[in-house]
C-alpha cells in the first residue's frame, strides 16, 4: 500500500510525467499522453510525491528507495 500525505488518491488525469526513482539514485521520466500506462498508484509498494497540480509531475520512489 502507498504511503501518501492525507490518503489523497492520485488523479491520474492530471498526470504529464511519471518520474519513477531508481534505486542508487537514477531516475526514468515518462511523458504520459493520457493514457494510465501500466502504472496503478493503488497496487504498487512504496511512496509518492504527487506534485500534479503545479507542475504534471508525479513521483513515485519504489519501496526501500524511498
Amino acid at each position: 500500500m502507498l504511503t501518501r500525505l492525507f490518503n489523497q488518491p492520485v488523479d491520474m488525469s492530471k498526470v504529464s510525467t511519471l518520474v519513477y526513482h531508481l534505486p542508487d539514485g537514477p531516475a526514468v521520466s515518462v511523458q504520459v499522453d493520457g493514457n494510465e500506462l501500466l502504472f496503478d498508484p493503488d497496487m504498487e509498494l512504496g511512496d509518492i510525491c504527487d506534485t500534479t497540480d503545479i507542475d504534471g509531475v508525479l513521483h513515485f520512489f519504489p519501496k526501500g528507495n524511498a
